[in-house]
């Protein structure tokens, strides 16, 4: 009988996350044993009797016996030295970035840890299954709006153009962050322009052709109040908007960088961000001005001269822990449900049943043997 280990995330002090108790009902059924490391969910607010009295299967543990056991579950991926607590054979559920996280990846197999990557589980049409695109977008637009207000002297004048969100990405988080733009990002500000009367959003979606047209750039920029990146890069090691064209971006415009790429040097070289010299923000801090400590926490060798507010996170989505919790819990419960059904290692991409195949597409094997590939 497998059993499921659930440690908490201690990355930052702000990440509040955990699976709330309604989820672990949805596992009651299963009749399996689920070791929660201790203080599980309270910073949600959560004790261990709201746990248990949803499973009764549920045990309270040390963070140590949380990872030591068949399938650990965990959201953000763990840390290396918290792989040393898994055993060879068990299978990790994570967010684990197999195209930017080569180390990762390596340390993994040397392991025999069996990994399933949640940004990787993919239906038949390759669209993920457990993603919080919106969440992501609208919280990262929420805020862009909120700065831009406190530095616009024009920001609810029925006198100034339009405001300009220029998005650099079109898939699903681009798309959302569009969306939450021609509304201000949040009911609270479009309430106050529609009773003011104020001009709207221009929205601009740039897609490659266009991004890669660097007199169309620099027109655009010079224009831009906010500046979206929600790409997805082929090259990890290229810049999409080097820091000299970004010195063309209004002076007072806010950029939101929803990817949140870090800059990371490996065997290849260095990994970088979309946009040259921003800095990469966290749960503890995801406002990030031109003199803050972050913007000189950047790789001495990245140009970061040209600088802008900017609003970012490694992990959007937690900044409303609720709501995303909630919308997780019920992607993941079929995924966990097959993994304890049945080995991964017994899954395929030729194989009748949509989860397995879903899963399969979030191993590294199918990663080194077809993503990596393309």
């Amino acid at each position: 009988m497998k059993k499921l280990g659930f440690p908490r995330m201690h990355k930052e002090k702000n990440e509040k996350r955990a699976f709330l108790p309604e989820f672990f009902g949805g596992l009651a059924n299963l009749g399996v044993e689920i070791h929660l490391e201790k203080g599980y969910g309270s910073k949600m607010g959560f004790v261990e009797d709201d746990y248990t009295k949803e499973n009764a299967n549920i045990k309270f543990v040390s963070k140590e016996d949380a990872f030591n056991q068949d399938i650990v579950v965990v959201l953000r991926s763990p840390d290396f030295d918290e792989f040393e607590l898994m055993k060879k054979g068990s299978i990790l559920l994570s967010m684990l970035h197999y195209p930017t996280r080569a180390k990762r990846v390596k340390i993994l197999k040397e392991k025999g840890i069996k990994a399933v990557s949640l940004d990787s589980i993919r239906d038949d049409l390759m669209q993920r299954i457990v993603f919080n695109a919106k969440g992501t977008s609208e919280n990262g637009m929420e805020l862009a709006f909120k700065e831009l207000e406190k530095v616009r002297d024009d920001f609810y004048s029925k006198n100034r153009g339009p405001i300009e969100v220029s998005i650099m990405g079109m898939g699903l988080v681009g798309l959302n962050a569009a969306r939450a733009a021609g509304r201000y990002a949040c009911k609270e500000l479009n309430d106050k322009m529609i009773e003011v009367g104020t001009k709207g959003v221009l929205v601009h979606m740039l897609p490659r052709n266009i991004t890669g047209d660097r007199q169309e750039m620099s027109r655009i920029l010079e224009k831009t109040d906010i500046f979206v990146d929600a790409s997805s890069r082929d090259n990890p090691y290229d810049y999409i908007v080097d820091n000299k064209l970004l010195g063309r971006l209004k002076k007072d415009a806010i950029i939101v960088d929803l990817t949140a790429d870090p800059y990371i040097v490996d065997e290849e070289g260095m990994q970088v961000k979309a946009i040259e010299g921003i800095p990469t923000g966290t749960l503890d801090k995801y406002v990030i001005y031109k003199e803050d400590k972050e913007y000189y926490d950047i790789p001495e060798e990245v140009d970061k001269e040209n600088r802008r507010t900017v609003i970012s996170c490694d992990a959007w989505p937690g900044v409303k822990p609720k709501e995303c919790m909630e919308l997780y819990g019920i992607q993941m419960l079929p995924i966990i449900t097959k993994l304890f059904e049945k080995d991964v290692d017994d899954m395929g991409i030729e194989s009748p049943y949509y989860f397995e195949r879903a899963i399969y597409r979030a191993t590294i094997e199918y990663f080194e043997n077809h993503e990596k590939k393309k």
